[in-house]
Formats: structure tokens, sequence, C-alpha cells
């Protein structure tokens, strides 16, 4: 039998791939996909990290055709991915993709739209490249997890890079040679892996910036290949490759099975709530509890979670102790859901101010102390690498006791947003004006949008509307 090559599939199908031939259900899931990847980078172009983030660029960066997201500045693709992969991942709204543990969208958006100005390249290549972007990152997760989480890494970290060196060699190189360049960008990348997950336990603000870390150096690791250097041709399955330092096991053939034929990117949620994406069900349970049954956290006596065993440990601390953390604590969203105001008109949903606003809050940590957690056969056998489900159960100071089965949240592929609810979604927020908490018109290199057909052919706006040529 002939030795796995995941390394050389993943570069073939990224050269190969011929956008036209894409299924009409693929075509139609990358548009929602990139309408809910311009939302959350609008909102988190807002946050105080992509202040942060600013800085850092006008420290580093050097201008170029590649536009930061909701402003004329322009910079190089590698820092403009960067930018724009901080806004839309820094705050847990992003995509996600539940069995490999990570988020794939941002990063692939970002990186591709930046190459694609870069050097000229049309809306239907970007559309080729996001797709073999995300197969990459989703199908080199699948193929290590649980064993990659267990070990202490946050595979957006250690995968992302794959994906958006693979999206942007795509656009980078095209012709007889494509592919093996292709390869030789996938390999340069795997020298920069990171993603340890020690943020899960202490905190921090470092994970806002993992996914735009890995994203910015899969662009580099194209860019530098361009410029001549290379990397090993098998650095997925090698020897010492990255499988075999980041997994005590892993399966090679979820990585090649089905390429170009099955597109993991139809299985990844788009999330309703700023949380990590395995306590969103449960977060949707306490919201649904509430509609039905008509009350508030203070009417609560006991909440029991059942929970699949992915994420007793990591995502069931309680007390919080701080934003990122809180985003991360099942417990601390659950008893959030049973306290905060509901629009009747629009979805449930938990936004990141939430959580800020709710670590003050004394009594949502007597409500986490009220509340407990088992594993429970039930969720556990509806949890699959599409979703994660919960139980969510109360018991209310006047004697009811209510509960509710979750077999997925909804954004989950058994539970799509609607076409309707991911337009009002996107409107909502493009809508607003864009204020950012700090005045960063000078701090990085900014020149005007380009108004040549260039800019024209390989805007966003372009390439959305470009899809029906594919």
């Amino acid at each position: 039998m002939a030795a796995h090559q995941p390394t050389k599939a993943l570069a073939s199908f990224a050269a190969d791939l011929d956008p036209a031939a894409l299924p009409p259900e693929v075509r139609q899931k990358l548009g929602w996909l990139l309408l809910d990847y311009l939302r959350v980078c609008s909102i988190g172009a807002r946050l105080p990290w992509s202040d942060w983030a600013r800085k850092y660029i006008g420290l580093v960066g050097k201008e170029g055709a590649s536009h930061v997201l909701f402003s004329a500045n322009t910079l190089n693709p590698q820092h403009a991915t960067f930018m724009n992969v901080t806004f839309g991942s820094s705050f847990d709204a992003d995509d996600t993709h539940v069995g490999a543990m990570l988020h794939p969208g941002v990063a692939v958006w970002s990186a591709a739209l930046a190459t694609a100005e870069h050097v000229g390249q049309s809306g239907p290549q970007v559309l080729a490249a996001v797709v073999a972007g995300y197969e990459t990152i989703i199908r080199i997760g699948l193929s290590l997890q649980p064993g990659h989480f267990r070990r202490g890494f946050q595979s957006t970290g250690t995968c992302d890079v794959f994906g958006t060196a693979a999206a942007a060699a795509r656009l980078i190189f095209r012709g007889r040679d494509a592919s093996r360049r292709i390869q030789e960008a996938i390999g340069l990348a795997g020298s920069y892996p990171s993603g340890v997950a020690q943020f899960y336990y202490s905190g921090s603000s470092g994970k806002r910036i993992q996914a735009a870390h890995a994203a910015q150096s899969g662009v580099a690791a194209a860019l530098l290949t361009q410029a001549g250097f290379s990397g090993p041709l098998d650095i997925i399955e090698g020897s010492g490759g990255f499988a075999r330092a980041y997994a005590d096991a892993w399966d090679p053939a979820i990585i090649e099975n089905g390429l170009g034929e099955r597109f993991h990117l139809m299985d990844v949620l788009v999330k309703s709530h700023a949380a990590a994406a395995r306590v969103a069900a449960a977060i949707d349970g306490m919201l649904a509890l509430r509609q039905q049954h008509g009350f508030i956290g203070d009417d609560i006596k006991t909440i029991r979670l059942g929970i699949p065993r992915v994420i007793a440990g990591r995502l069931t601390n309680v007390h919080p102790v701080d934003l990122q953390a809180a985003q991360m604590s099942l417990p601390f969203s659950v008893a959030l859901a049973a306290k905060i105001s509901m629009a009747a008109d629009l979805v449930p949903a938990i936004a990141v101010a939430d959580y800020e606003a709710a670590l003050s809050d004394r009594s949502l940590f007597e409500l986490e102390e009220r509340t407990a957690t088992d594993l429970d056969d039930e969720v556990e056998a509806a949890s699959n690498e599409r979703s994660t489900a919960a139980r969510v159960s109360v018991e209310l100071r006047d004697g009811r006791k209510l509960s509710i089965f979750v077999p997925a949240p909804k954004g989950s592929a058994s539970r799509p947003f609607t076409a309707q609810e991911h337009e009002a979604r996107f409107t909502r927020e493009l809508s607003k004006k864009r204020v950012s908490r700090g005045n960063y018109r000078n701090a990085y290199p900014r020149r005007s949008a380009p108004t040549s057909s260039a800019w024209r052919k390989t805007s966003i706006a372009s390439t959305h509307a470009g899809w029906g040529a594919c």
C-alpha cells in the first residue's frame, strides 16, 4: 500500500481546484461565511485590542496594496492579514469547526483577500484560495484531534498557518509548477505553529492574536517561498514533522480522503454568541427556557448542566479571572444567559460587551456557585465533529423544575441561520458608524484607496458579486 502523502495531497488540491466546479451549496455557504467574516471584523475593529494591534503594526508594518478593513489604509499582505484577523478573531465570535477545535474563516478570508490585492488576482481565484485554506486547516485539525487538544494546544494557533500558506500560495503561484511551490510554502509554514493553550487556565489576552499570528505566518511562508525559500515537502507526515511533534496519534487518511468531493467547510459553525463554540448549546438552552417560561436570573435556585466529556475541565472553570476566561467558562456563560435582557425581535445572543459588563456582577458569581456540571450520556452521544450538545436544568425558587436538551446550537450545520437571519445580522452591524476607541489614523503607513482596474477587480465587493462567474 502506498505511503500517505497528505502534504502533497493538500498542495495538489489547492493548485488544481477549479472555482467554476464548486457545487452550488458550497458557493452559497461561502457567501454566508463571507458576510459573517465582515460582520465579526466590523465589531472587532472597535475593540481595544485592535488598537493595540494598530500600535504594533505602526512599528513593524510596511505599506502595500492590501487593505485594512473599514479603512483607506493599505499595508503589505502579511501585516494586512494580521490586522484583519485581529479584528475578526479577537473576541470569540468568528466561525468555528467544532471537531477540528479551531477557527478557520477569519484567517483564510483575511489571507486570501490581502494576497489577492497584492498580486492582482480575481474574485473566482479568491474563492478557490479560500476553499483550499478552509479544507487544509480543518482536515489537519481533524486528523490530530482530540489528542492535540489534550496535549495542550489550541489548534487555531497551530493549524491556521498551513491553511493561510495554502491560500496565499494558490494566489501567488500559477502554472505548471504551482503544486510544487504550494507544497514548499506549506512546508515552510510548518516552522511556525504555536498555539499553547495555557490561557484556558490562567486567562490573558494572548489568545486574541493567536489566529492573527498564525495567519500572517502562513502568508509570510508563501512570500518567502516566492523569494526563494522552501520547506520540507513532507512537513505534516514526516518522521520529524508536524503530526508526530504535536499529537500522540493522528490519521493521515482524514486529510487525503475526499479532497474536492467532501467539503468540510460545510460543517463550519457560525456563532450566535461571543463564547467558546462548545458552550453555545448550553447558552441557547438557558435562553430558550427563559423565553418559554418567563423567569429571570434572580428566580433561579440551582442550575445543572449536562455536558460531554470533551469540555470537562478546560471549559467548566468558575469565577473567571478576566474577560477571555469568562468567554471560555461554561458556568459563567450560562449564568450570564440567565441574567441578560432579551429583545423579542432578534436571535438571542450574548456579545463581548455583555461579558465585559458581567465581570463585576457579584450575583453571577453567586449563581455560578449554585451551578453543577455532570457528564451526560445523551449529550455525549449527540455531540460530534459538527457541534456540541447540552442539557440545561433549572430549579426555580417557586418550586418549578425545568429542563431542556439542546442537540446542537443555533448556527451549526444542523441548525443553520436562515438567509434572512444572515442578512439581518450583517446589515444590522455594517450599518453602524465605524468608531474606534483610539485614534489610529497615523498608526501605520497610509495611502488613498486605489481606483485602478486592479483594485476594482479584487475588491471585497466585486469578489462577492463575482461568484456568478464561478
